[in-house]
């Protein structure tokens, strides 16, 4: 691992700890040569299947866009950032779960609604209504009422 400070090849690992849910590896570093320290993260490059949108373009799994929108979905809720991940962690071991080297943007959708379902209502309702587009308040009542039934 490169120094980000000086650039020297030489770093040692001074302590290492599993970080979300055994996900990833957090490694403390220090240069050998400037003494600086600094943290790494090390997680396994697993494939994603690519998703076929809904005008049939296809294009590769982009957790950035995920994050976003569950971001979005869970603004001024009680839910945590680790609570958050981890539903991410899930979601992603769901799709490479599937097997399927390409998966449509409906069944990717379908499955985010599921985790927001479980995490929060709130956000499954905001998440659900912009997925859906709702265009009134009825689809909004029926989509609650069927949170209520559940």
């Amino acid at each position: 691992m490169h120094c980000p400070f000086c650039s020297a090849n030489d770093t040692k690992v001074i302590d290492s700890r599993l970080v979300s849910d055994g996900h990833q590896v957090r490694r403390r570093r220090e240069c050998l040569a400037c003494h600086e320290r600094f943290t790494t993260f090390e997680s396994a490059e697993l494939v994603m299947p690519r998703i076929i949108k809904r005008d049939g373009s296809r294009e590769p799994f982009n957790e950035d866009k995920l994050r976003n929108g569950l971001l979005r979905s869970l603004e001024k809720r009680p839910v945590s950032v680790e609570q958050m991940e981890l539903a991410i962690n899930k979601l992603k071991s769901q799709l490479r779960a599937t097997g399927e080297r390409e998966l449509s943007s409906e069944m990717l959708g379908n499955i985010i609604m599921e985790q927001l379902k479980q995490l929060d209502k709130v956000a499954y309702v905001r998440f659900a209504s912009v997925y859906r587009s709702f265009e009134d308040i009825r689809e909004f009542g029926e989509e609650i009422a069927k949170l209520g039934d559940e």
